[in-house]
């Protein structure tokens, strides 16, 4: 039953948070105010003490979540400093979390299969829009880059990512990249030792020049069905 004053109405506790929540707060409202700006140095610890009135470990503390959030950089006998956000980096801050909930659930990495065939393909469809014969160029040197690390898994996969990557970032827009580079980087984990040894490795690269020379004629509906045909086939290989 919940609980009431003596005036009878409902009784709304307060919670007592931790003084370093606190200073956590302020601080982030610091940089997220603009009043400390990316490459700023961070007041120091005495200065920190003195205006919140609290003691060492409640700014050390606080400090520490915000390198956790990536919002700041702390470097052994220096000043902890303002990072630069960008879709990258805030990416990288749950790659650790996004590949446990990938181990600990065949639904999540079937999920994230999917998600990924949805987005290439809207990937490809823009890059046969924009792509420059300079695209199309330096796309075509990474292929042969895949083509010449046949039998070495780390090279081959390792152009095989950048392949994909260098086709979003065609769109210009730096977060469709961070969105490739991080579902890439979830999905490796399950990939290299299936693409091997299941001997497709040719067939992944003929697959790749079939979408490069639908991009080369700036044609979106093909590429779009040769980057589907290209995921669908491959999809088998990433398994737990």
């Amino acid at each position: 039953m919940r609980k009431r004053g003596a005036m009878g109405e409902p009784v709304e506790q307060i919670v007592r948070r931790k003084l370093s929540d606190e200073v956590f707060d302020r601080l982030e409202r610091l940089i997220t105010s603009g009043e400390l700006k990316p490459g700023d140095e961070m007041p120091s610890e005495r200065v920190l003490m003195e205006r919140f009135g609290v003691g060492r470990p409640a700014i050390r503390e606080a400090m520490q979540a915000l390198a956790k959030m990536g919002l700041v950089n702390i470097s052994h006998g220096e000043r902890a400093k303002v990072l630069q956000l960008t879709a990258k980096s805030i990416f990288r801050q749950v790659d650790l979390t996004a590949k446990i909930m990938l181990s600990q659930s065949s639904d999540s990495l079937e999920q994230l299969k999917s998600a990924r065939i949805f987005f290439e393909r809207g990937m490809a469809r823009e890059a046969a829009l924009r792509a420059t014969r300079k695209d199309v160029d330096e796309l075509h040197e990474i292929v042969e880059r895949q083509r010449a690390s046949l039998g070495d898994a780390d090279g081959f996969i390792s152009a095989d990512m950048q392949f994909h990557t260098r086709i979003a970032q065609i769109s210009g827009n730096p977060i469709f990249t961070a969105v490739s580079e991080a579902m890439l980087a979830w999905l490796k984990t399950y990939h290299t030792d299936m693409l091997i040894w299941t001997g497709k490795e040719k067939l992944t690269l003929v697959e790749h020049e079939e979408i490069l020379a639908c991009l080369a004629e700036n044609d979106a509906d093909e590429a779009e069905q040769a980057m589907l045909k290209h995921l669908e086939r491959s999809r088998s290989l990433y398994s737990k």
